[in-house]
This record gives C-alpha cells, structure tokens and sequence, in this order.
C-alpha cells in the first residue's frame, strides 16, 4: 500500500476518497446481507440491533478517516508554496482531493443516516 503515502499533492489522492467510500458502501451493505442471513435480528428491536450497532461504528470510523484525509489535504494545500506549474498542479491536486474527501464523508453519513431509523433485515 506504498500508493497511499505518496505525498499530499499527489494526484493518486483524487481517485483514494470515492474508493475508500465504495469499499465501506460494500462493507455496509454486504454486511448488513451477510447479518441478516445468517442471524437476523427479532423486528421487534427496530432499529436498535447489533447489526446496525456495528455498521454505525464502521460508518463513523470511515468517516472519522474522510474527515482527517480531507483536512490533511486541505492543510497542505494550503502549504505548497511556489509560482510554477508543478506548485500550482500540486496544490490543485490537494484542493481537488480535499474535496473529494469531503464529498466522501458527507455522502456517508448520508447514506449511513437511514441506519439510525429503520431495521437493518426489513
């Protein structure tokens, strides 16, 4: 995973925020499907399970990570100094990938919200 130390700036960090954020929206879904398969929670318990539990504390730790990744892009885009064109497509890069990060995290709590309402096997 030497891809993911690469430097702020580094255009390899556009494409990391939409990934991670596919990874966890197959980790949720193909979890709460796994759960529900092999030990569905009683309907009765709303949303209050063990399987919603559990995807609400992944979904809070990735976006715990969004967040960090996008304020360390943004701080560092902030940094990059120089005039040239390799400053300025560097400092690009770490503004476009703070972005994106951002829309990553934003876009999981939303799609994590409904988890905090509904029962997770209905």
């Amino acid at each position: 995973m030497k891809w993911l130390r690469q430097p702020a700036g580094h255009p390899v960090h556009l494409a990391t925020g939409l990934t991670l954020w596919f990874v966890w929206l197959c980790l949720v879904y193909g979890g709460a499907a796994v759960a529900c398969a092999v030990a569905p929670p009683p309907a009765h318990a709303g949303p209050w399970t063990g399987v919603n539990a559990f995807l609400l504390f992944v979904s809070a730790a990735f976006v715990a990570g969004f967040a960090w990744a996008a304020l360390r892009q943004a701080r560092a885009a902030r940094a990059l100094q120089g005039d040239d064109a390799a400053a300025r497509r560097r400092r690009f890069f770490a503004s476009a990938a703070a972005v994106l990060h951002g829309v990553a995290g934003v876009s999981t709590l939303v799609v994590a919200l409904p988890l905090l309402l509904l029962a997770p096997c209905v």
